[in-house]
């Protein structure tokens, strides 16, 4: 089970979102500070803003920001907006993708783990990422960007 790089770069996009949610952001500050590459930034900033986690404006200062506060975004929020359900095997999130759900002994331990990891990531919002790193706790390390 993998964290496609797309919804790690949306994770990324997010997180500098929420620094910044007291203005807009342009696509090339985004793409700087966070280390993603404009093209694909603009690809998911598309899917980001469909979802509704995102909002964007024309013009020349446009930009995006975050349609939401940082506490109402969870890390499931955006990872789900990229990717889909998060689940270990497909069968834990549609036992039709599988013939034996019904009757697999180990079909409970994949839906089990699934609920657990999907609570997990809906109780890790942005607004606890970014306490996280103000109060400089282990596994919250900032970039080396000053621009963050």
């Amino acid at each position: 089970m993998y964290l496609t790089r797309e919804a790690d770069y949306a994770v990324r996009c997010v997180l500098f979102l929420s620094r910044k949610a007291d203005r807009m952001a342009s696509t090339a500050e985004i793409s700087k500070a966070a280390l993603i590459p404009r093209g694909f930034l603009a690809k998911i900033l598309q899917r980001l803003a469909k979802t509704g986690i995102v909002a964007s404006t024309k013009g020349a200062a446009g930009g995006f920001r975050l349609s939401m506060l940082p506490e109402e975004v969870s890390l499931l929020d955006v990872i789900e907006a990229l990717q889909g359900p998060f689940a270990i095997n497909a069968c834990a999130v549609d036992e039709k993708a599988c013939d034996l759900a019904g009757a697999c002994a180990v079909h409970p331990v994949w839906v089990e783990l699934r609920q657990e990891m999907e609570e997990r990531l809906k109780e890790e919002t942005f607004a606890k990422l970014i306490k996280r790193e103000k109060d400089g706790l282990p596994g919250a390390r900032r970039a080396h960007r000053a621009d963050q």
